[in-house]
């Protein structure tokens, strides 16, 4: 059984270089969260990117987060992951997390093709029997044939694309994390990658979908929350939550916004 329980967490991101004399109106709230002072003399300007979030999740769970630029869905997505960690509260886990946050980590443009698919790979948690044994289902599904034996640096973009999402979906998801789209190349493979992609959101447990794209929400999606500054506003139904989120925007003649992802 997989859980995922984030139990009022706060994260700060210091910021240097900011003049003591910002105007207060600077400090006010933003997309990205609150910009404020911190230390013992108020001396350190940091962003609150998130503020006292806490979401549990459970078996099945297929959640979308949506927000505007700087909500706080990329900092609440490494805070599942382990990546960030928070100054206040608790994020518990149950099960293996599978963040998916660059389908090819580590890429080395010098390498090859499957150099490459070893490195990452290993990056996202599989054993080299792993990856030998996920290399023929890699070769099918790209399509690169010989370009697999040489240097990255050959590839167009979309032959990099495919390769790297060839490898992402190989991997056994548990609890997944993606943070935004990911990109899936020319339009014939493109509809190929989201067949793919439902049969490799399928096997997750739980999912956590950080995207601006509604229409990956409400295909992938079973839950929504809505984040601003930061704080999760909204939760509920994929149908809801996309409203309001239509709705904020509309209405959104606020100040300039700082901007944490």
């Amino acid at each position: 059984m997989a859980r995922v329980e984030v139990k009022d967490i706060s994260i700060d991101f210091p910021v240097y270089g900011v003049q003591r004399s910002l105007r207060k109106a600077f400090f006010e709230r933003a997309a990205g969260g609150i910009i404020r002072r911190a230390g013992r003399r108020q001396a350190q300007t940091v962003v609150n990117a998130l503020d006292r979030v806490s979401l549990t999740l459970e078996d099945d769970d297929r959640v979308g987060i949506i927000g505007h630029n700087g909500a706080g869905k990329t900092t609440l997505l490494k805070a599942i992951a382990g990546i960030y960690e928070p100054i206040a509260g608790e994020v518990r886990i149950e099960g293996k997390v599978t963040p998916l946050f660059d389908v090819l980590p580590g890429l080395d443009f010098d390498d090859t093709g499957y150099e490459n698919i070893v490195t990452a790979g290993i990056l996202l948690g599989m054993t080299r029997r792993d990856i030998r044994a996920a290399v023929p289902q890699i070769e099918a599904f790209s399509e690169l044939g010989d370009y697999l034996s040489l240097p990255v640096r050959t590839y167009s973009e979309g032959m990099m694309t495919r390769l790297g999402f060839s490898v992402a979906t190989t991997v056994e998801p548990g609890i997944l994390l993606i943070d935004e789209g990911i990109a899936t190349g020319d339009a014939r493979f493109g509809e190929r990658a989201a067949r793919r992609m439902a049969e490799f959101i399928g096997r997750s447990s739980i999912l956590v979908l950080a995207s601006h794209d509604e229409d990956f929400i409400q295909r992938a999606c079973n839950k929504a929350i809505l984040m601003r500054a930061g704080r999760i506003i909204e939760r509920g139904s994929v149908d809801e939550v996309l409203r309001l989120y239509r709705q904020s925007r509309q209405d959104d003649v606020g100040p300039a916004r700082a901007g944490t992802t």
